[in-house]
């Protein structure tokens, strides 16, 4: 299991509006389907994204340039872009403990809030804190299972759980964000 960062060359985009996030949606699907892997978590910010992914064999590497290639090969086409669209090889971090996971996946969803683009994660449409939480129908990658049954094996109940235990998070991920002088985005 691993936690993983891909960021932008230089800071800059790599997601210029709604299009391009969708296309790296279904790339990622493509990539999670072809190589079994799991993905439990995912947010898209803009100049970067975050992957909780389990891989079955050891084809991490293989699967995430795979990824990269076909959705820099998109960006370049579409956006008349040349050269690296990623800073560098994606950055990788082992996640060894059901618990380790479970903050992982706190972590990546509450991106935005820390970012200072929105109060709430659930007002980010561009992680997958709506559909584990079951505000929003789950894209067929996305293996919310795991991370619903550390919370209760009764699927409603588990969902709510989660919804706390994320919002536990928040005033944390908020105060980081005031601390960096970032203000915070739309959103009671």
């Amino acid at each position: 299991m691993y936690h993983l960062t891909c960021r932008g060359t230089e800071g800059r985009a790599i997601f210029l509006d709604d299009l391009d996030r969708e296309v790296i949606l279904v790339e990622l699907g493509e990539v999670v389907q072809a190589h079994s892997w799991l993905c439990p978590a995912y947010c898209l910010m803009t100049n970067h994204l975050h992957l909780v992914i389990q891989t079955p064999e050891a084809d991490l590497a293989v699967g995430m340039h795979r990824l990269a290639s076909a959705y820099a090969n998109y960006f370049n086409r579409r956006h008349n872009h040349v050269g690296h669209l990623f800073q560098s090889r994606y950055r990788s971090l082992v996640i060894e403990r059901d618990s380790h996971l479970l903050e992982a996946s706190r972590y990546v969803v509450l991106n935005p809030v820390r970012a200072g683009l929105c109060r709430r994660p659930g007002y980010w449409r561009w992680s997958s804190y709506r559909a584990t939480a079951g505000y929003d129908p789950s894209p067929s990658f996305l293996a919310t299972d795991w991370v619903l049954s550390q919370f209760s094996g009764n699927a409603r109940r588990a969902a709510l759980r989660y919804v706390e235990f994320v919002a536990d998070g928040i005033a944390d991920a908020a105060q980081r964000a005031r601390s960096r002088g970032l203000a915070p985005g739309p959103g009671p």
